[in-house]
């Protein structure tokens, strides 16, 4: 037995009374290890401790009061944006108004210019068509005038002998010369 008593003051589990050395007993040395560096803590440490609270609570109310500012001025300029919504809800009334009677009067015009439009179109087209005719009955006369024309010189040549022919053109120059003459 006396072995096993040897092995535990070696080892520092029972510290021979009168002598200084560390005590590995975790059980028994933690709650007072604790202890001393909790009361070391709240002693040091209730004065930082105490100004990380105060400073916090600054920045807190100063957050709330900036806040505060900035709600009231959210609110003044809700109010402000209120009253320009108002103002121009009714100036877009106004012009809903004014919009449709200018969109009468526009459409009123629109109507009387296609009306206008429609009647010189109108007038442009019987002109043309008048100009048209007048053309084809002009180009019908000419036809008719050369078929007419043809068919005599035909006739004339088929009728008309060399000695005729000789008599018709002496009579048509003395008629030239006397027609001279009297002008």
């Amino acid at each position: 037995m006396k072995n096993i008593t040897d092995s535990f003051l070696s080892l520092g589990y029972w510290p021979s009374a009168g002598s200084f050395g560390f005590n590995t007993d975790i059980l028994a040395t933690n709650p007072i290890n604790l202890s001393v560096v909790i009361g070391v803590l709240i002693f040091f440490g209730k004065g930082v401790l105490s100004d990380l609270l105060d400073n916090r609570k600054q920045r807190i109310l100063k957050t709330i009061r900036n806040s505060e500012e900035l709600r009231e001025g959210a609110i003044e300029q809700l109010e402000k944006a209120r009253d320009r919504l108002r103002k121009v809800e009714m100036e877009a009334d106004r012009f809903r108004v004014n919009g449709y009677s200018e969109i009468e009067r526009e459409k009123l015009k629109l109507i009387n210019s296609i009306y206008t439009t429609l009647e010189q179109l109108e007038n442009s087209k019987n002109e043309t068509i008048r100009f048209e005719q007048q053309r084809v009955i002009n180009q019908v006369r000419q036809r008719v005038f050369q078929q007419a024309l043809q068919g005599a010189l035909g006739t004339l040549n088929s009728c008309l002998n060399n000695e005729l022919h000789l008599r018709t053109i002496s009579a048509n120059i003395g008629m030239f010369w006397t027609m001279k003459e009297i002008k």
